[in-house]
């Protein structure tokens, strides 16, 4: 599947952060591969797209590891890994494995932490960090990713309040879920961006969506039309499932029939 994709001229492949399979999708028992160790095998059988979690929850490790990790996707994949990264909200398979599981105000302080270690990583300071949540001595990275100024940061979610305002102040992009209030959550990007003195534009803006051009492509013309609109709303990406993306063929019909027409949009 992947190399099907990476021939197909997607840019992105993408797995879940979870330990235990998500409802909405099958029961927790039902198989679920830990994410990185899938990234760096999907790494060596690809040679384009970028590669990600989408999106790591931030407690399911310490931050100073977690930079050494997509560093170390990004050394093994010639320069492809981002890091996608968000509060994280699975209670069951956290509780389930013994993982910490704070209360939602200081998975976002933790998260917070989270990306300014990151940061600090990538730029090669070594300074120890003292936050509330985390200290490191010694933030070393060695070898440094290849990408610069490092890894592009994408942040998951559209909580207007937190979420938004951490992506106008650390990410190079946002995944945000097709809500009937898409607009206005831009717009809330828009403000936080104002705020922090950030270019709104620099910012990719990336939507969860349903690619499903039908067994043989016979909705392929739909889904054009559909991602059409959401490039009108000021989205430069979409992200999320592939229906029945075991197959490959879907894959290769969206390579040869969607990605050439939406190229421009």
């Amino acid at each position: 599947m992947a190399r099907a994709a990476d021939d197909a001229g997607f840019g992105f492949i993408s797995v879940m952060d979870h330990f235990f399979q998500i409802r909405g999708v099958g029961p927790a028992d039902h198989e679920m591969l830990e994410a990185y160790t899938t990234l760096g095998y999907l790494a060596a059988h690809t040679s384009r797209a970028n590669l990600l979690t989408l999106v790591t929850g931030a407690v399911y490790r310490y931050p100073g590891v977690l930079a050494k990790i997509v560093s170390t996707l990004d050394v093994l994949s010639g320069g492809r890994a981002w890091l996608g990264i968000g509060a994280a909200w699975n209670e069951e398979e956290s509780k389930g494995l013994g993982i910490p599981f704070p209360p939602v105000a200081e998975r976002f302080e933790r998260l917070e932490e989270t990306l300014q270690i990151c940061l600090q990583m990538w730029s090669g300071d070594e300074a120890p960090f003292r936050g509330t949540h985390y200290e490191l001595d010694r933030p070393l990275n060695s070898p440094q990713a290849l990408t610069e100024p490092h890894p592009p940061i994408m942040i998951g979610g559209g909580g207007e309040r937190k979420t938004l305002r951490l992506v106008a102040r650390y990410a190079q992009a946002c995944n945000l879920f097709p809500t009937p209030d898409l607009a206005r959550k831009l717009d809330v990007l828009r403000a936080h961006c104002d705020a922090e003195e950030r270019v709104y534009d620099e910012i990719s803006k990336s939507c969860y969506f349903i690619f499903d051009v039908g067994p043989n492509g016979q909705k392929a013309n739909e889904v054009v039309d559909r991602l059409g609109e959401l490039a009108a709303m000021g989205f430069d990406t979409a992200i999320g499932a592939v229906a029945n993306v075991w197959e490959i063929t879907p894959l290769e019909i969206i390579g040869s029939q969607v990605i050439p027409a939406v190229a421009d949009l």
